[in-house]
């Protein structure tokens, strides 16, 4: 999304902003001026040259702003193509998706409670039992298993507990 917004800025101050194009005499060095023949032109021919160097431009610019416009809206629409209808909506994508079987779980010893339900672990994450956590945890040793859609079950020394808990911190 800030990639749409800084491009759509760029297209925008890019199709905005007056040209200043100082012209061909005043970029070239006066031998270059002189040895291309461009000294022979009438001022008339001068800034027609001027103004066919400045439309080259301004369509160029125009041709690459359009191409990187078009790259991001593919993006764009792919990465939505991707989720599922549920993610569209910021819902939990409730398919039955194996990875989180994969994924390792995170062990720690817990240094103390941090308010009613959220314990503090010695690497300094918090966490929070969504439901009481009807267990003594200080200076014990947890682990914290990956459940479906992004969820994380309480391990108490080695015994699941399926008392689910979220990342505060």
């Amino acid at each position: 999304m800030k990639r749409l917004l800084f491009t759509f800025a760029f297209i925008t101050s890019a199709l905005c902003a007056e040209t200043t194009f100082p012209g061909v005499e005043n970029i070239m060095s006066l031998e270059e001026f002189h040895n291309t023949g461009l000294d022979q032109l009438t001022p008339q021919q001068i800034a027609a040259l001027n103004s066919a160097i400045v439309r080259h431009y301004e369509a160029s610019v125009k041709t690459q702003v359009t191409q990187q416009a078009n790259m991001i809206a593919q993006e764009t629409i792919s990465r939505h193509e991707k989720q599922s209808v549920l993610e569209r909506f910021g819902l939990p994508d409730l398919s039955f998706s194996q990875e989180w079987k994969e994924a390792p779980g995170i062990s720690g010893t817990v240094t103390g409670w941090v308010g009613g339900n959220s314990f503090k672990l010695d690497n300094g994450q918090i966490w929070e039992g969504q439901e009481p956590i009807p267990f003594e945890l200080v200076n014990r040793r947890i682990t914290i298993k990956p459940r479906p859609n992004g969820q994380f079950a309480l391990e108490l020394e080695g015994n699941n507990t399926t008392i689910r808990i979220r990342r505060v911190k």
